[in-house]
Order: structure tokens, then C-alpha cells, then sequence
């Protein structure tokens, strides 16, 4: 492309030049402009992909590279009004106070709003400290945000570089090699990464051509950090080798990310034919329809689609070795994050952990005499409505009315069948899952079982006739 000047927000702008990169979660394509130069432009070409945008969030840690991008914006008459600075405290560090302190000193001398959010970032089992920071820090960076509102990161292309280096040591796949995107979904908004094509070295010449004093983490020159491991190790030696290594490894980010969504959108269309879309359930023999490499593709997508970070390669062969493959007489169950996948009746279930609660009533919930609907707890309401045929309106009216859980061993009679069945095998017979069997709300007429929450009505109460019947109707959210 040929060489030309732009004036934009009163900045002089010189040699850009498009490039175009396929669009997070979707089939879009949006351009950003490379300049040779670091400019307000930078912003534009990237903020333009994005309208409307109502209100800005710069991630401002008081480093060069966010800072500089919170100088650009702030020299952006179009943007300062709905600007605002954002520091992430996490209180890991000693200097983090005084970190904290430059950057509302030095967002009140640009005339940015300024915020510093607080977090706790507690390590979990098997996390490290650093993915323990990172999470809570976009967590609460999340929260900031409203629809058509934006967060921009000042992650530029060495960064890019150092992070398709270390997935690539990690053995990812395709969503790894793709790098950081430019934009992605977070909160309600969008966050931006406008400087992922830019070099550390122009952002140190922006900050010392405008005189800019900026905040050292001294942790950065510690080793024992595999990413300064290799920015400050490994990458000088390819960097002097081969100088235009970021530039090389970011095309290939970027054809990493085009291959990704295209394999996306095949393994969404692919999910449709097996998921159960009242469950959301994969019907496991649908599955196998599947060569092996795309039920693996489903069974991430779908675990993905459940909130669940990407399973590694040894957690998908637990669930096909341990779950799917399991014996059909077993109920086998895998913990994965906060998560439980179980297979039940040829179905594969993800379910969150605290959704398998069983309910705990220390005594019998009394229904009040003339009331038309019960609240047994946030998840779990019975209401009365009148019916063709079912229980005994004025048996109904005349009982004291209680309400329990299993304990095991109930036995129900039901018409039409001789004797009195258990409730285990009735729900066996009825294919509800061994999860939800302890949720149903047993009803109890003066002590006798009479009904099993929508499912079941004794014909020790039963009528058909119409003008004196009415059921239960149970809603719930139990997985």
C-alpha cells in the first residue's frame, strides 16, 4: 500500500498500512491499521470495529505499555469524556500501594476519571499464583462493564510473541496458537488489545519522546517466571537471529485464529445434532456417529458452552475411557472444575456441582390449610391446579398436608397397578437421573404418602371425577 499521511484528532500520522483479522466468536473479518509509527490512529482503526462504544476502560497498572496506551486516549478529544483509568490492586506486592497512588496521580494529569478496584487472588489447587492474579483481575475488570462498553489492554506484539511461544511448549492446539485476540467478549462488553501489533520498542519510544515516567515490577526480571524466562533469556537470542521473529509468529497467530473459528463454527453445527437441547445432554449414541477427532472437538465445545475453562487432552481421554466407556450398569462421574460429568441412560451430563445438593429439611415442611402454592426452597415451588382427574379435592382440603424428601425405602400404591411400588424403582422405570431422584418433593395426606411431586398420585386419594380434581405442579430448577 502506498505511503500516506493522516491527520487524526489533531495527531499527525504517518505510513499505515491494513491488515485484516478474523473476528472473536464470529465470521467477521475486522481490519486494524499497523503503523509504523505509534499514534492515536492505532485506536481508531480498532474502536471502529466496535460502534456504538459508549464508555472506555483502560487496564492502567502504571507500566510503559499501559500507560502509553492511556496517553493515547487520552489525547482523543472523541474519547476523553467517556474515558476512564482502571488499576487492579491485588495486594501481592509491597509497592502495590504506592503503584496505585502513581496511577491516580498521573490519570489526574491527563484528566482521566480513575478507579482502582481491589481483589483477593487466592491460589486454588493447581493454579499458580500468577493464573490465580490474572483471573481475578479480569474478573473484576469484567464487572465494570455495561453493554456497548469497552476495555482496552495495552498487550502489544512481543507480548503476542512470548504468548504463542509458551502455548506452543504447552502442546496447545489451534485456540492456543492463535494467540491473544484483538477483541474478545468480557462482561457485558468487549475487551480490545489495539496494540498487538505494535513493538515494545516503538511503545519506549512514544513514552521517552513524551517524557513519561512509569512503574518497574521487579518481579519482571525474576527467571523463575516462565514468561521472563523467556523474554528475558530466550527470546534476545531468536530476536538476533531472526529480527522479525514477532512480525512471523503473529501471521501465524493470525492464521491459527482463522482456522479456529472456521473448525468453531463446523463443531457448533456438530453439537446441534447430538445435544438434547431441554437437557443439555449429548446423546452419546448420536456421538459415535462421529469420526473420533470430531467427537473430541464436540465434547470441548460443549464443556466450553457449560462455562468450563478447555479441557486438557488427558481430561477428554478421562471421559471417554472413564464416563462415556464406562460398563452400562455403573453411574460413573468425573469432577472437572465446579462441574460433574456423568453419564446416565446413554446420555453424557455436565452439571454444576452445586446443583447435586441434595435438600435438607430437618423436619417436615407444613403446607398451610387454603394455601394454593408452596415454596420448599429457592429452587423448588409446588403449586395446586385443577385437573380432568388426579387427588381428591376435598381429601385435599380435610388433610394436613406435609412435605418431605426421600429417605428411602417409600413405597407409593398407584392405579392401576397392583400392590405398591418403591419409589427407586419408579424411577428407574421413569429414566429420571439418580441426581435429581433425592430433589422430588414427597407430599403426605395425614401421614400417608399421596403424591410424588408432578409424577406420581396414590389412588388411595385418586379420582376421576373432574369437578373435584386438581394436581401438582412442580417447578424446578434441579439440573
Amino acid at each position: 500500500m502506498a505511503a500516506r499521511k493522516r491527520i487524526v484528532c489533531g495527531l499527525s500520522q504517518k505510513v499505515s498500512c491494513t491488515s485484516w483479522f478474523i473476528g472473536p466468536s464470529s465470521n467477521k473479518f475486522f481490519r486494524i491499521e499497523r503503523s509504523l509509527l505509534l499514534t492515536t490512529n492505532i485506536i481508531t482503526s480498532v474502536l471502529i470495529n466496535l460502534k456504538p462504544v459508549k464508555h472506555i476502560y483502560v487496564a492502567y497498572s502504571g507500566g510503559v505499555d499501559s500507560h502509553v496506551l492511556l496517553h493515547l486516549c487520552a489525547n482523543m478529544p472523541k474519547l476523553h469524556s467517556r474515558l476512564t483509568a482502571v488499576y487492579v490492586h491485588h495486594g501481592l506486592q509491597a509497592e502495590a500501594d504506592d503503584w496505585a497512588v502513581h496511577c491516580e496521580q498521573v490519570s489526574r494529569q491527563l484528566g482521566v476519571a480513575f478507579i482502582c478496584l481491589s481483589v483477593e487472588a487466592q491460589a486454588a489447587n493447581g493454579v499458580s499464583p500468577e493464573e490465580a492474579a490474572r483471573d481475578a483481575r479480569y474478573q473484576a475488570l469484567a464487572t465494570l462493564l455495561s453493554r456497548d462498553d469497552v476495555l482496552l489492554l495495552a498487550q502489544h506484539q512481543d507480548d503476542q510473541l512470548e504468548t504463542v511461544l509458551l502455548q506452543l511448549f504447552r502442546g496447545a492446539g489451534l485456540r492456543g496458537l492463535a494467540g491473544m485476540p484483538v477483541i474478545a467478549p468480557l462482561g457485558l462488553g468487549h475487551s480490545v488489545r489495539p496494540l498487538l501489533t505494535i513493538t515494545k520498542q516503538a511503545i519506549l519510544a512514544y513514552a521517552e519522546q513524551q517524557s513519561m515516567s512509569w512503574v518497574e515490577d521487579p518481579t519482571n526480571q525474576s527467571n523463575a517466571f516462565d514468561r521472563n524466562l523467556l523474554r528475558n533469556t530466550v527470546l534476545p537470542l531468536l530476536t538476533e537471529r531472526w529480527p522479525m521473529l514477532a512480525t512471523t509468529v503473529a501471521r501465524s497467530a493470525r492464521h491459527c485464529a482463522e482456522a479456529h473459528e472456521a473448525l468453531q463454527v463446523q463443531t457448533e453445527l456438530a453439537l446441534k445434532t447430538v445435544l438434547d437441547v431441554n437437557t443439555q445432554a449429548i446423546d452419546i449414541e448420536k456421538l459415535s456417529a462421529h469420526s473420533a477427532y470430531q467427537q473430541r472437538l464436540i465434547i470441548r465445545y460443549w464443556l466450553q458452552a457449560q462455562g468450563l475453562k478447555l479441557p486438557s487432552e488427558a481430561l477428554l481421554l478421562a471421559v471417554f475411557e472413564q464416563v462415556i466407556g464406562a460398563r452400562q450398569s455403573r453411574d460413573p462421574e468425573l469432577i472437572y472444575q465446579q462441574a460433574s460429568i456423568r453419564r446416565f441412560r446413554n446420555q453424557l451430563y455436565c452439571l454444576p456441582l452445586a446443583s447435586l445438593k441434595s435438600p435438607i429439611i430437618e423436619a417436615p415442611l407444613v403446607w398451610p390449610t387454603g394455601q394454593a402454592a408452596l415454596t420448599i426452597n429457592e429452587h423448588s415451588h409446588l403449586t395446586v391446579v385443577g385437573a380432568e382427574n388426579g387427588i381428591n379435592r376435598d381429601v385435599w382440603q380435610a388433610a394436613v398436608i406435609t412435605v418431605r424428601f426421600r429417605q428411602g425405602g417409600e413405597k407409593i400404591a398407584l392405579m392401576g397397578r397392583a400392590g405398591r411400588q418403591s419409589l427407586k424403582n419408579l424411577c428407574q422405570e421413569a429414566a429420571i437421573p439418580p441426581w435429581q431422584r433425592d430433589k422430588l418433593p414427597l407430599v403426605y395426606l395425614d401421614g400417608q404418602l399421596a403424591a410424588v411431586a408432578d409424577c406420581w398420585i396414590s389412588r388411595e386419594v385418586w379420582t376421576e371425577d373432574a369437578n373435584k380434581s386438581v394436581r401438582l405442579a412442580w417447578q424446578k430448577n434441579c439440573a
